[in-house]
């Protein structure tokens, strides 16, 4: 019996949507509203934000590719979520917008960028928004909706809140979610309409366990006990922060988050102290 691997993991996510353009393709068409599907890609190396910590970096699993248009396409999975993180997807996508200004001459040459973002946790939970797994956002008149500014379009998924309805006009959106939530190291069988389909199914193959070597296997392994480890380390200070209730405990907490490669931003959401008293800690401790 074939063992499995999770796709939402850095290494597979990028094996699968990282090294094979139609796949890549596939999951941003069946994904995003756009007006001209994606025909071709070329992937896009280098980091955005290379300031970001090693932590910050364990969570983030990050695709870039350029289309024949030159649109321009980030694709992340989120593993667990903080307000923070809708700021460092806008700058993201700032940054790919404006880095354009080293090739193009005009202004109206400059190509639309969409960061697709998958989030393994739910983060809207009004009543009105519980079973709203898909949200997606564009820079609009707040009058009259159909008016836009393009440039920038942003699109946030919340896997867990996904349930398939098997939709025909659908068919590629639905299986590829399925892949990402329903495949993982306790999958025993694979959902029969993956492997119906020829992209699903040649997804499902490359997560196989088999296919990877030892050393692939180990750092498998190390990016999900990091993963892990920063989830615990977010829990616990949640937790110790609601017993202390007292700004001393909380400095205590914002120390050992920080030691362990915390973003200030994430440590003032999470501590509740702000991002003043954070860079306070920090400029002592020099």
């Amino acid at each position: 019996m074939a063992h499995f691997l999770d796709p939402k993991n850095d290494l597979t996510f990028k094996r699968v949507f990282g090294e094979h353009k139609h796949l890549c393709m596939s999951l941003i068409n069946s994904m995003l509203p756009l007006k001209k599907p994606i025909v071709s890609i070329e992937y896009q190396t280098g980091e955005l934000v290379p300031e970001l910590t090693d932590v910050l970096r364990n969570t983030i699993v990050d695709v870039r590719c350029i289309d024949s248009d030159d649109r321009q396409f980030i694709v992340e999975m989120q593993l667990y979520w903080s307000e923070s993180f809708r700021s460092r997807v806008l700058l993201n996508a700032s940054k790919a917008y404006v880095m354009q200004l080293d090739k193009v001459e005009e202004f109206k040459l400059l190509q639309p960028v969409y960061a697709l973002n998958f989030v393994n946790e739910t983060f809207e939970k009004s009543p009105n928004m519980k079973d709203e797994y898909y949200h997606y956002y564009k820079i609009v008149n707040v009058k009259n909706t159909e008016k836009q500014i393009e440039g920038l379009e942003f699109l946030f998924v919340e896997l867990p809140k996904f349930r398939p309805q098997n939709r025909a006009e659908k068919k590629l959106h639905e299986l590829w979610l399925r892949f990402l939530t329903e495949v993982n190291e306790n999958t025993k069988e694979i959902p029969k309409e993956l492997l119906e389909n020829d992209l699903t199914r040649e997804a499902v193959g490359y997560m196989e366990r088999a296919a990877y070597t030892k050393e692939q296997l180990a750092t498998y392994d190390k990016w999900k006990i990091a993963a892990m480890t920063e989830r615990s380390a977010i829990n616990d200070a949640k937790r110790e922060g609601k017993i202390e209730g007292k700004i001393e405990g909380k400095i205590e907490i914002a120390n050992n988050l920080l030691l362990k490669g915390m973003s200030i931003e994430d440590v003032s959401e999470v501590t509740g102290l702000s991002e003043q008293q954070i860079e306070e800690l920090i400029r002592n401790k020099s």
